[in-house]
């Protein structure tokens, strides 16, 4: 039986896929409300999945999928979101996700993307496919979207979330001056001269909802 934990912020809807794959037969083992629990989930629990919402407090499903994936290699992730995008997905494919499913399709796509990825396949939802995973390897990486680091994103979401540079400092269990200097970077690759610019790529890049 395929064992898989859920992280999105509305409960609802995670009610609602939680009964959507146990009519399949599929277990969830473990449910979080956000990325960074998420990510011990993974760790404790060692599922087969991680089904993950793109956008979610403290830390986005990309960013989850990225930590998942450092420590735990083995768990395939797949993707929940409304973004359309071709940015998106192929940011989502860069962080090794498995699986990018639209919301809107998840009753739909989302056992067919379990199944396909557990045969060591790929999944996008038909809608938005195109010729996504063949551009990908031609897509232009000069943005200076691509040229941030994980952390710097992570950073660049708790700020444009609101966070004050002490609250940052405890929940990434960094220092105060080095999220200063994570910041300042971050405003130097961005060229944003104040936190409301940091914002606007922050909504612009999908870390964050308008």
């Amino acid at each position: 039986m395929m064992r898989v934990i859920l992280a999105d912020d509305h409960t609802m809807f995670r009610r609602g896929l939680k009964a959507l794959l146990e009519r399949e037969e599929i277990e969830v083992v473990g449910e979080a409300e956000d990325g960074l629990d998420a990510v011990k989930l993974a760790s404790n629990l060692a599922p087969d999945f991680a089904i993950l919402d793109m956008s979610m407090p403290n830390l986005n499903g990309i960013e989850t999928a990225r930590e998942i994936h450092k420590h735990s290699p083995d768990i395939k992730i797949i993707i929940l979101t409304m973004f359309e995008d071709d940015t998106s997905v192929y940011e989502a494919l860069r962080a090794n996700v498995r699986g990018y499913v639209l919301k809107t399709q998840a009753p739909t796509d989302l056992t067919q993307a379990l199944q396909e990825l557990e045969q060591g396949r790929q999944y996008i939802s038909p809608c938005i496919a195109k010729n996504i995973v063949q551009d990908y390897l031609h897509r232009e990486k000069e943005d200076p979207d691509h040229q941030l680091t994980s952390r710097e994103r992570q950073v660049l979401q708790l700020v444009a979330e609101g966070n004050a540079t002490k609250q940052i400092a405890n929940i990434m269990n960094l220092t105060s001056k080095t999220i200063e200097s994570h910041r300042y970077r971050l405003m130097k690759k961005l060229g944003s001269s104040n936190i409301a610019g940091l914002v606007r790529h922050a909504v612009r890049m999908g870390l964050v909802s308008p």
